[in-house]
């Protein structure tokens, strides 16, 4: 089988801004990467610069954000990097196979609240092929990832997979080519039931999912910060939902909510490094659920 094609940035790029959850400014800079190394992070603000991989067996934690450790590490507290959701889901978005991802603190920031900035850098920087190297396994193998350089998104998926929680679930249907369905469902009116569709082949990324923004409901705000989240959060990064309607309009898009969902449940599947060809279909899901999707995908590629 013929080698795929990998891509990675022509140039450097970084950004900086505030994490959602963590409430601190980071500076994140996006390099090229190498052949088969996948996207990863490097804590280069912690001793030795410690390299965390974007893939599924690095996922610690799902509450309200998606959080990497490295696993293998020897340290008591692992070192993590959290909110890397949108982040990913813009260099997968744009056909970034290889990134390595420097970042000065623990959290990725939120920017506006969607994936937009990190296209537009992405697009600014362009993209270029990876040169294969001579032993395409070793680097890859060095991060601990479970990388193939013969896996395409045509992998297979030959059966229906699902994980449900309640009402709430998310599942991949065979099909030729890739396609992603979102439903989500609030009493709040401003929000209601959602639906949204989406084929990269039909449709541009950076025109349909990345400008949209993360949201919460006004009644939450005040737990979510007792149990010590969304320190970060503010009416410029976060679409802001009352009973009356939205705090901070106008919204980029009528269901920009459910399209925002859709830019999650992407940024968690590029956690398999290529998304197999299906039919992805969610409803009131979230990153729990999302990844674990992800995971059996991963042991059916693993059979």
């Amino acid at each position: 089988m013929a080698l795929r094609s990998q891509f990675t940035l022509a140039q450097p790029f970084t950004l900086t801004g505030v994490g959602l959850h963590t409430g601190l400014l980071t500076e994140v800079r996006v390099m090229p990467g190498e052949w088969n190394r996948g996207r990863y992070f490097v804590r280069v603000d912690l001793p030795e610069s410690p390299m965390i991989p974007a893939s599924i067996q690095s996922v610690a934690s799902t509450t309200l954000s998606t959080e990497l450790v490295q696993q293998d590490s020897s340290l008591e507290t692992k070192p993590s990097i959290r909110t890397v959701e949108h982040l990913l889901a813009a260099l997968m978005g744009m056909g970034v196979d290889q990134a390595r991802i420097e970042i000065n603190g623990p959290e990725v920031p939120l920017l506006d609240g969607s994936a937009q900035e990190w296209v537009g850098a992405i697009s600014a920087a362009g993209l270029v092929p990876v040169q294969s190297g001579s032993n395409l396994q070793d680097s890859a193998l060095d991060l601990g990832l479970n990388l193939d350089p013969d896996l395409d998104p045509n992998f297979p998926i030959s059966h229906p997979l699902a994980v449900q929680h309640r009402d709430a679930f998310v599942a991949a249907f065979p099909a030729a080519e890739l396609r992603f369905t979102y439903g989500i469902d609030f009493s709040n009116s401003a929000i209601g039931n959602q639906w949204y569709s989406w084929s990269p082949q039909q449709a541009n990324f950076a025109e349909c999912l990345a400008p949209a923004r993360t949201f919460v409901l006004e009644a939450q705000v005040k737990q979510l910060q007792q149990m010590g989240l969304i320190k970060g959060g503010s009416l410029e990064n976060a679409l802001v939902c009352g009973e009356l309607g939205w705090l901070n309009p106008p919204l980029r898009f009528p269901e920009e909510p459910v399209r925002h969902k859709l830019l999650d449940l992407i940024g968690d599947l590029s956690l398999l490094g290529t998304i197999p060809n299906a039919h992805y279909v969610a409803y009131k899901a979230g990153h729990q659920l999302h990844t674990q999707l992800a995971q059996q995908i991963q042991n059916l590629r693993a059979e």
